[in-house]
């Protein structure tokens, strides 16, 4: 599937031919500090099936649980999470749900790290929502 995609500002932009099929939700506690939610949610492809299109990146690299090291790139502007890395992995790339724009088209397939998942996370259907304000 092509996709494309921006960060909240637009400057740094992308397009990417990625498997939807490879779609997942990630509740560890890295994914959960990066990102100030519960759990994150990512598309992993290869490397080579992302183009940039816009502006470069910021990368942080951060040692995850694992003991890896991973490199978050993210908008150097306005701070939108865009992309991660392995280090001596450059094919294995994830692409933060959030930043592409056929998002709505991508569920994901299988969860990660669940030991560490919030534990109300499986009651958010029984909360109360709004369609919008």
């Amino acid at each position: 599937m092509r996709i494309d995609g921006r960060c909240h500002c637009g400057r740094v932009t992308y397009e990417a031919e990625i498997d939807p099929e490879r779609v997942s939700v990630c509740h560890c506690t890295d994914c959960q500090s990066l990102t100030g939610s519960p759990y994150r949610v990512t598309v992993i492809c290869d490397g080579d099936a992302v183009r940039m299109t816009g502006a470069s990146a910021r990368v942080y690299a951060k040692t995850a649980d694992n003991g890896r090291t991973r490199y978050q790139h993210f908008c150097g502007e306005c701070g939108s999470p865009l992309f991660t890395h392995g280090e001596g992995v450059p094919d294995d790339w994830g692409i933060r749900w959030g930043s592409i724009r056929q998002r709505g088209a991508l569920r994901p397939r299988r969860q990660l790290w669940c030991r560490s998942a919030a534990p109300w996370i499986g009651e958010l259907a029984e909360l109360p929502a709004r369609p919008g304000d």
